[in-house]
């Protein structure tokens, strides 16, 4: 039995959830314009597409909120530079907190410049903080541990420079959507366990954790939604090949096969009730628990895989950024 035909049994015992009355209808006319699901011959396809959508300096600077300048830094041992996009409140006084962001895109496109920038910005103008934003190298050209370790690489060389930058530390969220939102889990992970930075927090927005994709809502969505189950498959193929599944595959690549999440910074996950990574989202923050560990756990009923990017003026959509906000400023005053 091939891996597709067993996440589909997987789900036969009930259909999907109805999708918001807010969100059904976009989420028709997103599917009626993109391909799905991924397959090896749509990366190219996900990669124009990201490339089109790349932001501006002017975009980015949000009408003069942020001071942006992009950094040619060190990446891992033996491995090219990265570059890290900062973004600095304008009106700063003093070093800010900041939001360290892994963008999304399946493992196999996206960039340091991708649309989903927007909402971190929005919300470090809530927060007083800093955005920086890292280009990480992408499968299924550079497999793990290229993409995770080119994250680090940026994290700890922020950690390092940060007070020269007008940037805080001791105050830096790692946050991530889908792919990002791995890269995020990942990060932290990395830096409990090489005594590296630490992170304040870590904010997993609709996070592809666990490569195994056994899940009851991986086959319950397997060609349902933005991200199905199916597409998931493909993101996790492309970065780990013919390891996707078995044995060895490392935490920091896939965080859900972390054995122990003791010792992780407090977390805020969230899935959509209509998507396949909804089911190891509530399975990570489950095991958070269990170790006594903080994690805030949202399910957005109606949702599809990031419903808010897409969908941004849904009510629901709105609720999702406030409660991001609302996490994170807590974090801080703690």
């Amino acid at each position: 039995m091939n891996p597709t035909t067993s996440i589909r049994h997987a789900g036969l015992q009930a259909p999907p959830p109805p999708f918001d009355a807010e969100l059904a209808r976009p989420i028709g006319r997103i599917l009626g314009e993109l391909p799905m699901p991924l397959t090896p011959e749509l990366i190219p396809d996900r990669r124009r597409r990201s490339t089109s959508g790349r932001l501006s300096d002017e975009r980015i600077r949000q009408g003069g909120t942020f001071e942006i300048e992009e950094r040619t830094v060190p990446g891992p041992a033996g491995a090219p530079a990265i570059i890290l996009l900062i973004c600095r409140p304008a009106a700063a006084r003093g070093p800010v907190p900041v939001i360290y962001h892994t963008h999304g895109g399946g493992m196999v496109a996206g960039s340091h410049r991708s649309t989903e920038l927007i909402g971190e910005l929005d919300r470090a103008q809530e927060l007083g903080a800093a955005v920086v934003s890292v280009e990480y190298r992408l499968a299924p050209e550079h497999p793990d541990p290229a993409p995770v370790e080119d994250c680090y690489a940026g994290l700890c060389w922020l950690a390092e420079h940060a007070e020269g930058l007008g940037l805080d530390p001791d105050r830096v969220f790692l946050s991530g959507n889908s792919a990002g939102g791995a890269l995020a889990a990942g990060l932290a992970l990395l830096a409990r366990d090489r005594s590296g930075p630490r992170p304040v927090g870590q904010v997993l927005q609709f996070p592809m954790l666990d490569d195994r994709c056994g899940t009851f809502s991986a086959g319950q969505m397997a060609r349902v939604g933005l991200w199905d189950g199916e597409s998931n498959l493909a993101g996790w193929t492309a970065l780990l090949g013919e390891r996707r599944g078995g044995p060895g595959v490392s935490c920091y690549a896939a965080p859900g096969r972390a054995e122990d999440l003791s010792g992780l910074p407090p977390a805020f996950i969230e899935v959509g009730s209509v998507e396949a990574l909804r089911d190891e989202g509530i399975t990570y923050a489950s095991r958070i628990w269990q170790t006594g560990g903080e994690a805030e756990l949202h399910v957005w009923s109606g949702a599809f895989h990031s419903f808010d990017e897409w969908v941004p003026d849904a009510v629901v959509s709105k609720a999702a950024h406030q409660a991001r906000v609302a996490w994170m400023r807590r974090v801080l005053a703690g």
